[in-house]
C-alpha cells in the first residue's frame, strides 16, 4: 500500500489490513508520523511525539501477529488527547503547571486499548485543562481547523478532531466536559460520542469537572466511533462512578443501521433558537429529513429550561474545577517557582505562572460560587435547574427514542474571533452542555458544509445507556449520506 493508503485508512479498516496482510503496524505507523512531519507546523494538532517509541510499539504489534496473535485492534494506531494519563509519556493537560509531568501510570481506557493491542501515536492539543471551546487556550498555542487554516478547530479536544480530519491518526480519544468531543466534531467533519456519565471510566484522565467529565472517542466514520467505544467502555473497580451496568455491543449494530424505520425522533424548538446561523440550521433541518426519509416518525418536542443550561453549567463546572485545581500547587508534580518566598508564596508564585487566564478565570468564579454567603444563591441554585434540565429530557424521551439538533449554533469561527470575548465563547456550548448535566448519551456527526466550505455537525441525543440506539440513528444518516467521505484541502 502507498503511503496515502495508508493513511486513509479509518479505525476499522487499519485493522482490517493488518489481518490481511496488506500492510504492517511499522509500515502504517510510519506513514502516520511522515504526514505528521509535513502537516503539524501549520496544524499543531499535537503536543508531544516520540516517533522511535511508537514505531517500538508498531514492531511489538507486528511481532505479537507473527507469532500468532489474532487480537482484532492489533497494531492499530490512535492519539491520545493531552488529558490522559499514558505510562512514561508527559500529561501536562495543555498548561505549563504540569511541565516536566511524567504519567506513572495508565489511565483505564488507556489500560483497555493497550490490552487491545492499539499503538500510541502521539498526543493531541487540548485547551488548558479542557477550559475552552477552541483549543486557543492551551500552552503550546492553537491547533488549526484543517478545513481553514485561520479557523478554530473547536474545544476542548480540537487536536483529537484535527488530527483525525487530517489523517494524522484514524481515531482518537478525548474528553467531553460541556461539548468538548461533540463541538469539535462537528466543526472538523468528525464523528464522536459523549457516552452517558459513568459509562467509560475516568480513573486516570486529568480532572477538570467530575460530575460532568466523560471520556470518549473520535473518529472519522460512526462505525469506528463504536469500535473504540467498546474497547473502552465498562465498569472501573478504580472508578467508584462507574456504572456496574452491562455494556452493551454496538459495533455490529451500527455497521447494520441502514434506516430507522420504527424510531421516534424528537426535534426540540428549543436547538432552533435565534441565535443560530441560517446555514447550519439549514443543514441541521435538511438531516432531519433526511431521518424522515429513512423511516423515522419525526416529532416535535420541547426542553424548557434548555436556555438556563449555559448559566447552570457555568456555575457548575468552575465550582468543581476550582476544587479539582487546588491540587495544583507546586509541592507534588509539575511546574513549582517561589521557593524562597515560603509556602504560601510559593503557592501564588506557582500558580500564577503556571496558570492560563482562562483557567484562573473559571477558579476564581469557582471559587465565588462557593464561598459562603453565595453557595446558596449560585451553587445550589444551579444544582435545582440541573434536575430540571434532566427532567426536561425524561419527559421528551417518554415519547422519543432521540432527540435531533444542531451540534453547535455556528461554523468554525476565526482564531482570535472570541479571544476577548467569553460569553460569546461560552455561548458556543448551548446545546451541548445541558447533556453532561444531565448525564446521557449524544453523538456528533457530520451533516455537510456551508458555502464558504465550513463544517456543520448534526447532534443525536439519547437516554441514559442508550449508546446503542445513539450510535445506530448516527450510522443509519452516515450511511445514507457521504459528508464523513469529503477530506480537507491540505495536500
Amino acid at each position: 500500500m502507498t503511503d496515502n493508503e495508508l493513511v486513509s485508512l479509518d479505525f476499522c479498516g487499519a485493522a482490517d489490513a493488518l489481518a490481511r496482510g496488506e500492510t504492517t503496524s511499522r509500515e502504517l505507523v510510519a506513514a502516520l508520523l511522515a504526514r505528521a512531519d509535513a502537516l503539524e507546523p501549520r496544524l499543531n494538532a499535537y503536543t508531544w511525539r516520540d516517533a522511535d517509541d511508537a514505531l517500538r510499539q508498531a514492531d511489538a504489534a507486528d511481532a505479537a501477529r507473527a507469532a500468532g496473535d489474532t487480537r482484532r485492534w492489533l497494531g492499530v494506531p490512535i492519539a491520545i488527547k493531552d488529558l490522559l494519563n499514558v505510562k512514561g509519556q508527559p500529561c501536562t493537560a495543555g498548561s505549563r503547571i504540569l511541565s516536566g509531568y511524567v504519567a506513572p501510570y495508565d489511565a483505564t481506557v488507556i489500560a483497555r486499548l493497550r490490552a487491545a493491542g492499539c499503538v500510541f501515536i502521539a498526543r493531541t492539543n487540548t485547551d488548558e485543562f479542557a477550559m475552552g471551546g477552541s483549543t486557543e487556550t492551551s500552552a503550546y498555542g492553537p491547533t488549526r481547523n484543517p478545513w481553514d487554516l485561520s479557523r478554530v478547530p473547536g474545544g476542548s479536544s480540537g487536536g483529537s478532531a484535527a488530527a483525525v480530519a487530517a489523517s494524522l491518526a484514524p481515531a482518537a480519544l478525548a474528553s467531553d466536559t460541556g461539548g468538548s468531543i461533540r463541538q469539535p466534531c462537528a466543526f472538523c467533519s468528525t464523528s464522536g460520542l459523549k457516552p452517558t456519565y459513568g459509562r467509560v471510566s475516568r480513573y486516570g484522565c486529568t480532572a477538570f469537572a467530575s460530575s460532568l467529565d466523560q471520556v470518549g472517542p473520535i473518529a472519522r466514520t460512526v462505525e469506528d466511533v463504536a469500535a473504540v467505544y467498546e474497547i473502552i467502555a465498562g465498569a472501573d473497580p478504580a472508578d467508584a462512578t462507574t456504572a456496574r451496568r452491562e455494556v452493551e455491543p454496538v459495533l455490529e449494530s451500527t455497521r447494520a443501521a441502514k434506516d430507522l424505520r420504527g424510531l421516534v425522533l424528537g426535534v426540540p424548538a428549543e436547538y432552533f433558537s435565534e441565535g443560530v446561523e441560517a446555514d447550519v440550521a439549514r443543514l441541521v433541518r435538511a438531516a432531519v429529513e433526511t431521518c424522515r426519509g429513512l423511516g423515522a416518525e419525526i416529532r416535535e418536542v420541547s426542553l424548557p429550561h434548555a436556555p438556563l443550561g449555559i448559566a447552570c453549567y457555568y456555575v457548575i463546572a468552575p465550582a468543581e474545577a476550582s476544587a479539582n485545581l487546588a491540587r495544583y500547587d507546586g509541592v507534588r508534580y509539575g511546574r513549582r517557582r517561589g521557593e524562597d518566598a515560603g509556602l504560601q508564596g510559593m503557592y501564588e508564585a506557582t500558580r500564577s505562572e503556571g496558570f492560563g487566564s482562562e483557567v484562573k478565570r473559571r477558579i476564581i468564579l469557582g471559587t465565588y460560587v462557593l464561598s459562603s454567603g453565595f453557595h446558596d444563591a449560585y451553587y445550589a441554585q444551579a444544582q435545582r435547574v440541573r434536575s430540571l434540565i434532566r427532567e426536561d429530557f425524561e419527559r421528551a424521551f417518554a415519547s422519543c427514542d432521540a432527540l435531533l439538533g444542531p451540534v453547535t449554533p455556528e461554523a468554525p469561527f476565526r482564531l482570535g474571533e472570541k479571544s476577548g470575548n467569553p460569553i460569546k465563547m461560552y455561548l458556543g456550548d448551548v446545546f451541548t452542555a445541558n447533556v453532561n448535566l444531565a448525564g446521557i448519551a449524544a453523538a456528533a456527526v457530520p451533516c455537510g458544509f456551508t458555502p464558504a466550505g465550513l463544517p456543520a455537525g448534526l447532534h443525536v441525543v439519547g437516554p441514559a445507556f442508550s449508546e446503542r440506539t445513539v450510535l445506530s440513528v448516527a450510522a443509519a444518516y452516515q450511511h445514507a449520506t457521504a459528508h464523513h467521505l469529503r477530506r480537507p484541502p491540505l495536500d
